[in-house]
């Protein structure tokens, strides 16, 4: 018995050892695309007139670097005419405005001007309340190891309005996101909430809320569906490209990923006793 325990010990070792074989993945490799990260947000009881768009191209799946674009040409310009001018930064794919002028409502026009090509998109600055208060419960969640963040603000009863809810802990990569509107709290209270797992003393909170325009809600509603609506089998369909506002003027089957978007801002930020 104990030489047919050990021989079976054996092979079971042989064959684990033989299934530990490098399989090189052959993945189709797409033409370049331009990316775009044009959010111009205005910060209440600021200026507003410094703002940042970044410009990066797709690369391979395994590749680690984000190839930065370096030689375009991008501006803004507003519906009575004005034009703001992003120079490129010493950063590749930076490009910075120090005298954008941010007016609630405005109507504003991006044009990127890359490899030949003129990549255009218009959207409208919209408002947002003020953050009345941040509430923090402990003991929350399924698990009751959750911390509880309600994020208190309330909406304008004189418009259609739509938000987005960011919640970043300071030592995570990504933020939390929560879009919402105002068809059930017109005029009323509303709140983002979020759980969160695993806070601890000192932690940071940074917590924004942004106003947006109804194409620009709807498009991260999509946006965050596929990002966290898989299950993780290995057969589902795999995501699909979501196209933003920004079309391409010179040849329109050549689109540029991301989206062109203009948000006045609050923002609070807390840290954990």
């Amino acid at each position: 018995m104990k030489v047919f325990k050990f021989i079976s010990a054996l092979f079971l070792a042989l064959s684990l050892q033989s299934c530990e074989e490098v399989i090189d993945l052959e993945l189709d490799t797409a033409a370049p695309k331009l990316v775009v990260d044009a959010s111009i947000k205005w910060q209440k009881g600021t200026s507003g007139n410094q703002q940042i768009i970044r410009l990066s191209t797709t690369a391979p799946y395994f590749d680690n670097v984000i190839p930065g674009v370096a030689n375009a040409v991008v501006y803004i310009t507003d519906s009575a005419g004005n034009s703001y001018d992003f120079p490129p930064t010493q950063t590749t794919g930076e490009y910075l405005c120090t005298s954008f002028l941010p007016v609630l409502n405005e109507t504003y026009t991006l044009t990127v001007i890359h490899d030949n090509q003129t990549y255009t998109a218009v959207e409208t600055l919209r408002g947002v309340p003020m953050i009345d208060e941040v509430v923090l419960t402990e003991d929350a969640g399924f698990s009751g190891e959750d911390t509880e963040v309600k994020v208190f603000f309330t909406d304008n009863d004189q418009t259609t309005d739509f938000y987005l809810v960011t919640l970043l802990v300071s030592d995570q990569v990504l933020p939390n996101y929560q879009v919402q509107n105002d068809n059930f709290t017109q005029g009323n209270q509303s709140f983002g909430l979020f759980n969160i797992e695993d806070l601890e003393s000192g932690d940071q909170l940074q917590i924004t809320l942004a106003g947006l325009s109804e194409q620009y809600h709807n498009y991260l509603r999509i946006l965050l569906s596929i990002a966290g609506g898989g299950s993780g089998s290995p057969f589902q369909s795999p995501p699909v490209t979501v196209r933003g506002n920004l079309v391409n003027q010179t040849d329109f089957d050549n689109f540029a990923l991301g989206y062109f978007s203009l948000s006045e801002v609050d923002s609070r930020e807390l840290t954990i006793d």
